[in-house]
């Protein structure tokens, strides 16, 4: 196990042939969402991974409610050694979206967004990480078709796309929800542009 520090966080990473490590993605969600969490806001973190993001979102952001989600067993362990209320589950499945107590101000989604085939897929609980399926939005577009359910009136959803993803595809799929949509963050990386898209619920 190792530490690292990022915005007032210490995160502590656990196996990393295991879990997703923190990279570019996760630097860009973390910092735009410091920008968009407010105090007094329930907020919910899906595929929360090792608790990155989360984490860097309690240790600055005070009198929020925070819930994750994860599937990985591994990572959700590490999130969970990180400080992180986890529900070990599918996106939203652990989740009951007709209660009131289940409608959230801000949800965060670093989607798996690499297009994969069946010959490329990453051996073991690590695969949840990257595959996006054929197009690279089959895991992003299940999120989406399910969060307008647990999103407050008003509230706000965050997303981390690539430019491989299809930023017109992605921004027309959360429009046709009832979302506003905007970029709230970009970064150049490699052969790729990360993009964080906001959607505000109408």
């Amino acid at each position: 196990m190792f530490e690292i520090e990022y915005a007032k966080a210490r995160v502590k990473l656990t196996d990393t042939n295991l879990i997703y490590e923190p990279a570019e993605d996760s630097f860009l969600l973390a910092d735009v969402v410091l920008k968009e969490a407010d105090q007094g806001m329930r907020i919910l973190e899906i595929g929360a991974g090792s608790g990155f993001v989360s984490a860097v979102l309690l240790a600055n952001v005070k009198e929020i409610s925070l819930i994750a989600t994860e599937i990985n067993p591994h990572a959700a362990l590490c999130a969970k050694i990180n400080g992180l209320e986890l529900i070990r589950t599918d996106l939203f499945r652990g989740i009951r979206s007709e209660s009131s107590e289940n409608r959230f101000d801000l949800i965060l989604f670093n989607a798996p967004y690499l297009p994969t085939s069946k010959e490329e897929k990453v051996p073991g609980w690590l695969n949840y990480a990257f595959d996006g399926g054929i197009n690279g939005r089959e895991t992003l577009y299940r999120f989406l078709d399910e969060v307008k359910g647990y999103t407050r009136p008003g509230g706000k959803i965050l997303v981390l796309i690539s430019s491989i993803t299809g930023l017109e595809a992605v921004e027309k799929k959360i429009e046709c929800l009832g979302f506003k949509t905007d970029i709230v963050g970009r970064k150049k990386v490699s052969f790729e542009e990360l993009m964080v898209v906001r959607g505000k619920l109408l």
